[in-house]
């Protein structure tokens, strides 16, 4: 059964135009030249509730696959010029496992 990753950042409040851009403009880039975005389901950013939120969402075969993943990931150097400038924009994150429960819309 596959898990799903949510990846909360908490931006810092009037940053999230900076932070949008370098997601188009260097983690995308990054993450489709990789290969990395065929685990992508999506990337969403709050609009109520808890606000400046930037969340993304990833679907994997297993744990094993999504630990390969992101050591994969952090071998990239595209990727890694990414994070360390995305790192300056962000108060925290929160990371949450979850299993597709087997009612529903199977993704």
């Amino acid at each position: 059964m596959p898990i799903f990753e949510m990846r909360t950042y908490q931006v810092i409040t009037g940053k999230m135009a900076d932070a949008s851009k370098l997601y188009a403009e260097k983690a995308m880039p990054a993450l489709v030249n990789g290969g990395f975005d065929k685990k992508l389901v999506g990337y969403f950013i709050s609009d109520t509730g808890a606000l400046h939120q930037l969340v993304h969402l990833w679907k994997f075969d297993d744990d094993a696959d999504r630990r390969d993943f992101w050591a994969s990931l952090y071998q990239d150097a595209a990727f890694m010029e990414f994070a360390g400038q995305i790192r300056p924009l962000l108060v925290s994150q929160h990371n949450q496992l979850f299993k597709q429960a087997p009612w529903g819309p199977q993704l």
